[in-house]
């Protein structure tokens, strides 16, 4: 099984071919592929880390579509001085599909 574990969206994700991964909004559009970096790839019993190994690598990723994470609710209050502060935040999402791991 080859799998890699790729830099996206400020986190590492681990991935191999044929999965579905939300990652932070990156501006491409839906049908277009993207390249992520590789940080570290497992072929079987091989086990690459290296650096220099890796520039070869590619991580190819097909852009299914853009989405938007769930409601976050912040509230602020302060108990008898009559102070209530309510704030919301979604965050911009894309999910993408990994078509292929190799050289």
């Amino acid at each position: 099984m080859v799998y890699a574990i790729v830099r996206a969206g400020g986190r590492q994700e681990k991935v191999s071919v044929g999965d579905v991964l939300t990652i932070d909004r990156v501006a491409v559009p839906s049908g277009q592929t993207l390249q992520l970096q590789p940080l570290l790839l497992v072929d079987g019993e091989t086990v690459t880390h290296d650096a220099s190994a890796l520039s070869g690598v590619k991580v190819v990723a097909e852009v299914v579509e853009g989405a938007r994470g769930p409601k976050i609710t912040i509230l602020k209050y302060k108990n008898k001085t009559g102070y209530r502060k309510r704030q919301g935040h979604r965050s911009k999402l894309t999910r993408v599909k990994i078509t292929s791991i190799g050289e």
